[in-house]
């Protein structure tokens, strides 16, 4: 049975990226608002309550995570950019997760807002030049990250989130 936690695996990084690379990572990145839209698209309130796997986050916590990380992810790299190796500040994802404002809100406002910090994250992203990938920020849970790896690390997890969606509909018959 697949690790239903890493529907697509878990995130790897062997180093530098070729630039065919880079560009499929930045077109995940920009693509991951229309994923996500689909994967949500019809959903009844009650599926958007399901959990997308035992003792996992329910389908509206990971609509709204995605964009709660995507902030922190787009803030990282203006802060590298801007800085010389600024510390991050990590963010209890699990506990943004169980705020009122991710039980409360339609997930069409988060849409929006992924749809709206992705066309600016997109534009930052394509402005860089090659030195700019190099530049780092150090995460205290992580280390020193450069740019490379943490586009490389945020393409995956749009899709490793719209997958944990995609995958529950698939199993569920949705």
């Amino acid at each position: 049975m697949t690790d239903l936690r890493y529907p697509i695996g878990k995130f790897t990084y062997d180093g530098s990226l070729a630039e065919d690379q880079k560009q499929k990572f930045l077109d995940d990145i920009a693509g991951a608002p229309t994923n996500l839209r689909a994967a949500v698209k019809g959903l009844s309130e009650r599926q958007l309550d399901t959990p997308y796997r035992p003792d996992g986050w329910t389908v509206r916590q990971v609509a709204h995570h995605v964009p709660d990380s995507h902030l922190n992810a787009y803030v990282r790299f203006k802060l590298a950019l801007t800085e010389d190796e600024p510390t991050i500040k990590p963010y209890a994802e699990d506990r943004w997760a169980r705020l009122a404002d991710t039980q409360a809100t339609p997930v069409e406002v988060s849409l929006a807002l992924l749809d709206s910090l992705h066309d600016r994250w997109v534009r930052l992203l394509h402005s860089l030049n090659p030195e700019d990938w190099k530049r780092t920020f150090h995460h205290p849970e992580m280390g020193v990250m450069n740019l490379e790896k943490t586009l490389a690390l945020y393409a995956w997890h749009g899709r490793h989130h719209v997958a944990h969606i995609t995958s529950l509909r698939e199993r569920s018959g949705w």
